[in-house]
């Protein structure tokens, strides 16, 4: 088996923590003017961000429980790393930022720059997180969007379907969220006979075929498939209903892979599976 590639090249590593260094020696020269102290400040903060989200780019959790961490983490990463720059910014042009925050108050400035929503956007991810509702990896269902959780940070949640859309939702918005993860999923097909077919002739050779069809594929099925019996007797057929236990990242998959199974074993065993016909009858 191949092993994998580390996704950040380490060697950036390095280079990170050359400049890390060489910021350091410089840093007394730039003291006296404001302006190359905000700069290099800022430079400095933010590549501390990089080198922290290099080192968690390099981390390689076996869990989905790990990986929410990491790029929750990440996420954080990023926003500690803008208020620091702001505050630390100000204080660098003689701006007392504690005396503002005392004196506004925090309810305040948190209402007076609009942010309600980030707020409750920061403590929902919080309390989803902790309360394991889901993690990165997950198949989750919300409010009809169905797909795999892509990343978790501190403001929003990414989800990517099976097509490759991603949808980003805000963490207060994560609600009513159907986790398909938790267990085991079932694809469920349905195959049309004649009403000719001998049914209980060919209930009798079902089960040699269900364990044909979970021979096949035991790297998409759990277990054999199940006939639950007749689910309906239409116009032109009898429709015979089958199902398989599989993971739910491999329904679909186990759907068609039942559906095509099934038809040939039909045909093998001399069922055909009938087509709607009409009758004319002329005067």
């Amino acid at each position: 088996m191949e092993k994998k590639k580390l996704a950040v090249n380490p060697m950036k590593l390095v280079i990170y923590l050359a400049v890390f260094a060489v910021f350091g020696a410089v840093w007394r020269f730039l003291w006296p003017n404001p302006i190359t102290q905000v700069i290099a400040m800022a430079a400095l903060v933010l590549l501390c961000a990089n080198l922290i989200a290099l080192l968690l780019g390099l981390l390689k959790p076996k869990t989905h429980r790990g990986a929410s961490l990491v790029t929750l983490f990440a996420s954080l990463t990023r926003y500690l790393a803008a208020i620091v720059i702001l505050c630390w910014g100000l204080s660098i042009f003689g701006v007392d930022v504690n005396t503002i925050v005392a004196s506004v108050g925090v309810v305040a400035l948190v209402v007076g720059f609009g942010a309600e929503s980030l707020v409750a956007d920061l403590i929902t991810g919080i309390f989803m997180l902790f309360e394991n509702q889901y993690n990165v990896g997950d198949i989750v269902e919300v409010n009809g969007f169905r797909g795999t959780v892509q990343d978790i940070g501190i403001r929003t949640t990414s989800i990517v379907d099976p097509g490759g859309n991603v949808k980003i939702i805000n963490n207060s918005d994560m609600k009513n969220i159907l986790n398909r993860s938790d267990r085991s999923s079932r694809a469920v097909t349905n195959i049309a006979i004649p009403y000719e077919t001998d049914l209980e002739a060919l209930e009798a050779k079902l089960p040699g075929l269900m364990a044909e069809i979970y021979a096949a594929h035991q790297d998409i099925l759990k277990a054999e498939p199940r006939y639950l019996g007749v689910s309906e007797l239409a116009d032109s057929a009898v429709v015979l209903r089958f199902v398989a236990e599989c993971p739910e990242s491999e329904i679909y998959s186990a759907g068609r892979v039942l559906n095509r199974d099934l038809w040939l074993g039909f045909r093998k065993l001399g069922v055909e599976c009938p087509f709607p016909q009409v009758d004319v009858h002329s005067k």
